[in-house]
């Protein structure tokens, strides 16, 4: 599946259980929320998690978490991106072209 056959069936998703209508403000709101669960993801890798009454999760559960939290940020990227009649593809040339266009003239190391 391309990201934006990824993308189309979302928008069909969230239309069919009357989610889309909201206004890009709250998509933003869900997409902040995801952000949040992305950075508890990571903490859980990096420095682990020191919560009382919280099982200690597996690497792979904590792996698992993180794909899972980082679709959440994507699918609301993607949400929002179609509510400005965005196609997905053109978020990923945008961001080469801008990229590649920065740094054109430094070389990496």
């Amino acid at each position: 599946m391309t990201i934006t056959e990824h993308q189309d069936w979302l928008v069909d998703f969230y239309q069919r259980r009357h989610w889309y209508q909201y206004s890009p403000f709250v998509h933003l709101n869900f997409l902040t929320e995801e952000a949040g669960e992305v950075s508890r993801a990571i903490r859980a890798i990096e420095i682990g998690r020191d919560h009382p009454g919280e099982k200690q999760a597996t690497p792979a559960a904590r792996q698992a978490n993180l794909r899972e939290e980082l679709a959440d940020v994507l699918d609301q990227v993607l949400v929002i991106s179609s509510l400005y009649d965005i196609d997905a593809s053109d978020l990923l040339s945008a961001s080469e072209t801008k990229l590649t266009e920065r740094f054109k003239d430094s070389q990496p190391d």
